[in-house]
């Protein structure tokens, strides 16, 4: 499977070098309709398996142990890269903090007045979420189904969901909608703090 996404998402740059600029915009709305779709069917696979809500109820708040997790990695993994790059470690940890959001956090940025710092943001975060599409089956299948909730970010609770989903167990998949709530709610606060 994550040999079929990584095709496709190839396929799919290579189609848009190509394009005609006027099909965007329908693109656009075909996206988020599907993704509305996948959202969806993710609701009704949950809302059949009855007993995984009564799992989470008695995680009570150790639930909010993985994306407080999330958040102090990508924060950490920020600082780190700044280190190494030789660069400040505030401007890292605040590209770092879009968590996986790439269309508000390099916007979040360039207003700021740093555009470079935007632009790597948004480009560290569409990659961000592009490897999460490939590691999930590797992490849920030979770590555990938490560990496929972590590079995901804030896309757990969208764009990812389905994968998690599809690899993990009903906990997990309302556990990483908890925590893509979570990390999308303060994403834009984890990034004013660091501007």
């Amino acid at each position: 499977m994550s040999l079929a996404i990584f095709v496709v998402l190839v396929l799919g740059i290579l189609g848009g070098m190509y394009m005609p600029l006027g099909i965007s915009a329908f693109l656009d709305q075909a996206s988020s309709f599907m993704l509305l779709i996948l959202l969806f069917s993710v609701g009704i696979d949950l809302g059949l398996n009855r007993h995984v809500f009564a799992q989470v109820c008695r995680l009570g708040f150790r639930i909010l142990l993985i994306p407080l997790g999330v958040i102090l990695g990508s924060l950490w993994g920020g600082a780190m890269a700044a280190f190494f790059m030789q660069t400040q470690i505030k401007e890292g940890m605040a590209i770092a903090a879009g968590l996986g959001w790439y269309s508000l956090s390099g916007i979040i940025l360039t207003n700021a007045g740093n555009p470079v710092a935007g632009t790597i943001s948004f480009l560290s975060n569409v990659f961000r979420e592009i490897f999460t599409f490939i590691l999930i089956p590797f992490l849920a299948k030979y770590l555990n189904g938490y560990s496929a909730i972590a590079p995901a970010g804030a896309t757990s609770m969208d764009t990812t969901l389905g994968m998690i989903s599809r690899h993990t167990d009903g906990t997990i998949t309302v556990i990483a909608f908890v925590n893509g709530a979570i990390c999308t709610l303060l994403v834009p606060v984890l990034m004013q703090m660091f501007l």
